[in-house]
């Protein structure tokens, strides 16, 4: 049996898809539904059983005995999230706990980390082990993934595979209920289908011009395809922190004008100032160092923001069922 914590998110249902299509069925998705929209990531995914996250840990040892991989996903994403006891108990202990658990079973394990450990990436965006100490977040988000990622490093025993993967911006399907932290590409989708007008925040500093903030946009099926590989390939001596993003930074104006693009629309795009609240914690330049994850899989290729884009709004974004 395969464990998908946050199974019902964004990143979490697409891998169950991705799962699927490989032949999986045998899954159990771990997550909080609460009242959004979430659930409906669920339709059409194939798995065993869900279980609420609070009962995550009563499973019974038979049960821990059957798993064969756990891919933890499931935590608070809010980069605005400001209640640091809810951070501490949804991402730090809950993963430190089910770390655990997959040491002491030798279970391989994937969990989330997060490109806001960086910080301002002012000393770069290097996923070298001995440098992760040096890292300073900006947000209390960022901040609890480092925590876990320091955690981890410091642990003398691990199972025999074990992946920390340092999500950058990632976009693409199954992201519709994530609200203000959806991808810039599917506010601008539906900017543009609401008023012919997508709104980008201006720049606040001398050196970067209105909209040329820059990203390291990542599409959430490459995500999952590195995460797969990692996980099933096995490599020996690959266990460690990566980064997932694709090594390449774009621009925000770039994102918005393939959205265009993809929706054979003509652009229009206008500036507004960037609110005070998160202007001290704004990223302005984020570029994941891949070669760490280039050497263990050299032939593996990400999709090009381009061809993402285009993907993601003809297939979803414009389908009847948005879904993956």
């Amino acid at each position: 049996m395969i464990i998908v914590t946050g199974g019902a998110g964004f990143i979490g249902s697409v891998l169950v898809r991705e799962l699927n299509l490989k032949g999986h069925r045998d899954i159990l998705i771990v997550d909080r539904l609460g009242s959004d929209e979430k659930w409906k990531n669920l339709r059409g995914l194939q798995y065993i059983d869900y279980l609420h996250a609070d009962e995550m840990f009563s499973l019974e040892e038979e049960v821990w005995d059957g798993v064969s991989a756990i891919y933890h996903m499931g935590a608070c994403s809010s980069t605005t999230e400001r209640d640091m006891d809810f951070l501490w108990e949804n991402n730090v202990s809950f993963s430190r706990s089910l770390f655990q658990i997959a040491t002491i079973k030798n279970i391989p394990i994937a969990y989330a980390s997060s490109a806001a450990t960086y910080g301002d990436g002012e000393d770069g965006y290097n996923d070298d082990h001995l440098k992760l100490s040096e890292l300073n977040p900006l947000n209390g988000y960022g901040w609890s993934k480092q925590v876990v990622d320091q955690w981890v490093l410091e642990q003398e025993d691990h199972p025999d595979y074990w992946f920390g993967l340092k999500f950058f911006n990632v976009f693409g399907p199954n992201e519709y209920h994530k609200e203000e932290m959806r991808s810039l590409v599917h506010k601008a989708y539906g900017q543009i289908l609401e008023s012919g007008e997508v709104k980008l925040f201006k720049s606040h500093r001398s050196d970067f011009k209105d909209g040329e903030q820059l990203r390291d946009f990542v599409y959430v099926k490459d995500v999952v395809r590195a995460m797969l590989m990692l996980m099933e390939h096995k490599v020996p001596g690959s266990s460690g922190i990566y980064n997932m993003g694709t090594g390449k930074c774009r621009s925000f104006l770039d994102l918005v004008r393939a959205t265009f693009k993809a929706m054979d629309k003509e652009e229009n795009i206008k500036f507004i100032d960037m609110p005070e609240s998160i202007r001290d914690q704004y990223q302005y330049y984020t570029k994941a160092d891949m070669t760490k994850f280039s050497q263990v899989f050299p032939e593996f290729s990400f999709t090009s923001l381009e061809d993402s884009v285009k993907d993601y709004v003809t297939k979803h974004l414009m389908a009847k069922n948005p879904y993956y």
